[in-house]
């Protein structure tokens, strides 16, 4: 029997034509949620209470960042097992807080029940005037992520080890690329964080633009099958290539390309984590 990717398919059950990009753009405003959920996303025993609050806030800040917008507003719902602490709820919310202003966010409200395992979803409202999409990639196109790919597949596996990983992992604390975006908006056609993978998330941009492409490059299941980088994952056409390779110095953010846009029905080896 098959296996069936279960989120792609309650996506498919809801008609809505703001589906499909990293948030919902609604006039101005965009929305989005993500979930942060005990023994889905993460381990107590794993990380502290500080790192839990501000992971689960920058993977949802992320989806602001990737269609270029400003995040404004969040709301958070928050399910607490009965063995945390009052010490342990400040360090939590604390830590959410402090990630959310850094990046111009309030956090204006959400809900709190009781649970047996620490749950966290977060709501940001963002604002764009030019908001970035996953659909306009043409023949000839090239594709590009951002950052190093494949050091939180690598500590992910380390944890289920029983092994230390350094405190600055991006598998703790994902590295946004908001000023990279912002600055290189203007040259790009496509965008979206990579949350599933550089091998799942190309192949949904290739999906929805009805492309294929050709690899520029080899690229190992390490660095293709991490998920949970939160890097950029770009589109744009190959004249403005020394364009985004100037933003990229400026900014500081190492940027990969690794494949063009053709009209062929080529695919990745994508191994969907969403409840195979």
């Amino acid at each position: 029997m098959n296996k069936i990717d279960k989120e792609a398919l309650v996506i498919s059950k809801i008609k809505s034509d703001y589906i499909g990009d990293d948030g919902a753009i609604v006039g101005e405003h965009i929305y989005s949620m993500d979930a942060f959920f005990e023994s889905t996303h993460f381990k107590r025993e794993w990380m502290s209470m500080t790192q839990i609050g501000r992971k689960a806030m920058l993977v949802n800040i992320s989806d602001a960042i990737a269609m270029n917008a400003k995040p404004l507003y969040a709301l958070v719902t928050l399910a607490l097992p009965k063995d945390i602490t009052p010490t342990q709820i400040d360090e939590l919310t604390s830590s959410m807080q402090e990630c959310a202003s850094e990046f111009g966010c309030e956090i204006i409200g959400g809900d709190t029940i009781s649970s047996d395992k620490l749950h966290i979803s977060v709501t940001i409202i963002s604002k764009s005037s030019n908001p970035l999409k996953r659909v306009g990639l043409q023949k000839g196109d090239l594709l590009a992520y951002t950052g190093v790919l494949g050091e939180s597949k690598r500590d992910l596996e380390r944890l289920f080890r029983g092994e230390d990983i350094d405190q600055n992992s991006k598998f703790y604390e994902p590295v946004l690329r908001a000023d990279f975006i912002y600055q290189a908006r203007e040259y790009l056609r496509v965008g979206m964080d990579i949350s599933d993978g550089l091998f799942c998330d190309t192949n949904k941009l290739l999906e929805l633009n009805n492309k294929g492409l050709e690899m520029l490059n080899d690229i190992s299941d390490d660095i293709g099958l991490s998920g949970e980088e939160y890097e950029m994952l770009i589109g744009f056409d190959s004249k403005y290539l020394e364009d985004i390779k100037q933003i990229s110095k400026v900014t500081n953010t190492p940027i990969k390309i690794f494949a063009k846009i053709n009209d062929n029905n080529h695919r990745l080896k994508c191994n969907s984590h969403h409840f195979n």
